[in-house]
């Protein structure tokens, strides 16, 4: 009995953990977009959610970055294809849209982005994406460049908005799978280092051969 009131009192305290950092994620999240008129050097949107582009193409037009990189776009995708499907202004703007090819998940986006960035010389960058999905790409994006300035800028889409999500016809589930891959990449940096430590497997051990009828180990 005294065993299962321990489990009962663990999964308790589990769970008041798991909701209460679940509510600050949610409230976090809901970070105020950048005020008007904020510059940067490059605007940066993240495929996979809905309005991003649109957003990242409609602050390109306002002037307030020099370019528009795109990251995570489908290779299968043609450049020309895309412009054209994002509308005339993307074909007006078309010599300030990069588009990166190499990433297909955050983390890969933050490195995608990174090198970009270095190519090009730039040192500060507005970084479009799901309000729900900001969290996890600004640790990803903050570990990629240290050094560079990172300006959030959510998206707030009318099926994922933050008064939506507590709703049967809501995206809870969304943003619960959400949560749980920012806990894992807030994480992932301690599993990194356990794996490389064990992965440096000692050095083999060195056995003296017997040389001259000598007895094995001993000096030459």
């Amino acid at each position: 009995m005294r065993a299962l009131r321990w489990l009962g009192l663990v999964v308790v305290v589990a769970g008041a953990l798991w909701l209460g950092g679940f509510v600050l994620f949610v409230a976090s999240s809901m970070t105020p977009a950048a005020a008007p008129g904020t510059r940067t050097d490059v605007i940066v949107v993240v495929t996979g959610g809905r309005l991003r582009l649109e957003t990242g193409l409609a602050l390109l037009a306002a002037g307030d970055a020099k370019k528009l990189f795109i990251s995570g776009v489908n290779p299968h995708i043609d450049r020309r294809e895309l412009l054209r499907a994002m509308g005339p202004d993307a074909e007006r703007e078309a010599c300030c849209i990069a588009l990166g090819h190499a990433a297909d998940n955050t983390y890969g986006n933050a490195r995608e982005t990174a090198r970009w960035m270095h190519e090009q010389g730039f040192a500060s960058l507005r970084l479009v994406t799901s309000w729900y999905h900001m969290r996890r790409a600004l640790l990803e994006f903050d570990r990629a460049m240290p050094r560079l300035r990172i300006v959030a800028n959510p998206v707030f889409a009318h099926h994922v908005a933050p008064e939506h999500v507590w709703g049967w016809h809501g995206a809870a589930v969304l943003v619960i799978g959400e949560y749980h891959k920012y806990l894992a990449a807030l994480v992932r940096p301690l599993f990194d280092g356990i794996m490389a430590e064990s992965d440096e497997a000692p050095p083999p051990a060195v056995r003296a051969t017997a040389l001259d009828g000598g007895p094995e180990g001993a000096p030459r």
